[in-house]
């Protein structure tokens, strides 16, 4: 049986990521597992521009390219020598997914198990300050020639590998190369314990960077099932490729259900801002319903765009769903529609277009105005949606008051809730937002045996 074999892969590019950039240079050492038996490698005409702050890293300038075959032209080199062998590099993915979006455009279908050298010396070698090719051969005094090039840095990856093999008593490295095994899915700066140390349970988990601040925050149902499908796949978008290369921590915290993860992740979405959460942040409110008093005395109701920090009676998503509510509340309180702005709020120019003749008398007017927004306020309901725990020990509860969201926790199930009201009491204060009540208000129809009113209670 013919003994396995290791393609040792540098590559160096035009950019960062695969669908946009090209590669420039490529080096592969085929390792036996004890030394290296072949040497191959090439520049690359990329057929597009090299940026000036690649050429700086690298020294590969578009003269030097330019006479150099493209890709297309060593396709079957580069697949030959592969073929059959384990795709070994420092940080596989990156140059993984360059070698095998290239070879496909050429016409190949390749895929191979990946070992990356990163990770392997995290587990064989821990505890060291860095783990970069430079400082981890600085650290393990392995010689580091040509460096930013593909040579150079295909050499001292090969030897890094040699020492890592010699250096593995525990059998880490067959055990990563294993098609199965998720290591090998895992972000390069990942510790594999924090991604091990996940629960198979309702939650939310969030992503580190470099300096320890949150860039990603997600919702699960399992939390340790919904990170790993962040990892699986060959997306070669640059989004997809910074987002794995900035992830070097997470931690989570368990829900007892699917709905509490919800209101949590929207909630640390909005205090934290994470740079790669998209989704959420469309569901900010847009406009607001209004009161105000004219110059002349008269109060007014309106519709209009929600300017930051301004402070509304009601958020809407929309405007359709604002006018709404300014309709029906002007036909329930038989408010004049003239003092109804729908969209607009500007005193004066809105107010020019409309007769000034037949007034309602001032007083009864703004009592209307008044006893609407009163109504509007006083029907807010309020309740609680007491669920699961976490534990069979403890019950979970959601608590909205007056229509706004107002916090959620745990209650032991030990303690018998008599008044509705000692639910506030158990739950941590949170910021209602309108996409918070969509969700809860939609939950409390489909399940209705699980909210709890003032009128379930005998006191009421």
């Amino acid at each position: 049986m013919k003994k396995q074999e290791f393609a040792i892969v540098d590559i160096e590019t035009t950019g960062g990521y695969a669908g946009g950039s090209r590669i420039t240079e490529i080096a592969i050492r085929i390792h036996d597992g004890v030394s290296v038996i072949e040497s191959w490698e090439s520049l690359v005409n990329p057929q597009q521009h090299i940026p000036p702050a690649i050429f700086a890293l690298t020294g590969i300038d578009n003269e030097m390219v330019k006479d150099a075959p493209i890709f297309d032209a060593i396709s079957e080199t580069v697949l030959e020598l592969l073929t059959d062998r384990i795709f070994v590099a420092h940080n596989v993915n990156f140059d993984y997914s360059f070698v095998r979006h290239q070879l496909e455009e050429a016409g190949f279908k390749w895929t191979a198990k990946k070992l990356c050298t990163v990770r392997a010396a995290r587990k064989i070698k821990p505890g060291l300050p860095s783990y970069s090719l430079g400082k981890l051969c600085h650290s393990l005094d392995i010689p580091l020639l040509n460096a930013h090039r593909a040579g150079g840095d295909a050499d001292a990856t090969a030897i890094l590998f040699s020492q890592l093999v010699a250096w593995d008593s525990e059998g880490e490295i067959s055990k990563m190369i294993k098609k199965t095994a998720v290591d090998q899915r895992l972000p390069p700066n990942l510790p594999p314990t924090d991604f091990e140390q996940l629960p198979e349970k309702p939650g939310i988990y969030y992503f580190y960077n470099i300096d320890k601040k949150v860039i990603y925050v997600g919702k699960a149902v399992n939390i340790k099932k919904r990170v790993a499908s962040h990892f699986s796949g060959h997306t070669i978008s640059p989004q997809r490729q910074h987002f794995m290369r900035d992830i070097y921590s997470i931690s989570f915290e368990v829900c007892a259900t699917e709905l509490m993860a919800l209101v949590l992740e929207c909630t640390e979405i909005k205090k934290l801002w994470p740079m790669y959460n998209k989704a959420l942040k469309r569901f900010e409110p847009k406009f607001g319903l209004y009161s105000y008093e004219a110059r002349n005395g008269y109060c007014y109701l309106a519709v209009g765009k929600l300017p930051k920090f301004h402070s509304c009676i009601e958020t809407f998503s929309n405007l359709y769903d604002g006018i709404n509510v300014l309709r029906k509340l002007a036909t329930q309180f038989e408010i004049d529609h003239r003092f109804c702005n729908y969209g607009a709020i500007n005193d004066g120019e809105v107010h020019s277009k409309f007769s000034t003749t037949d007034l309602p008398e001032l007083e009864t007017h703004n009592a209307q105005i008044e006893n609407a927004l009163e109504f509007l306020v006083s029907n807010r309901p309020t309740f609680a949606i007491i669920d699961k725990g976490r534990t069979n020990e403890e019950r979970s509860c959601i608590w909205v008051e007056k229509g706004h969201f107002y916090g959620m926790g745990y209650i032991s199930a030990e303690v018998g809730v008599t008044e509705l009201a000692e639910v506030k009491g158990y739950v941590m204060q949170y910021k209602s937002n309108s996409y918070i009540m969509q969700l809860l208000y939609g939950y409390a129809e489909k399940y209705p045996g699980k909210v709890r009113r003032v009128t379930d209670y005998s006191e009421a």
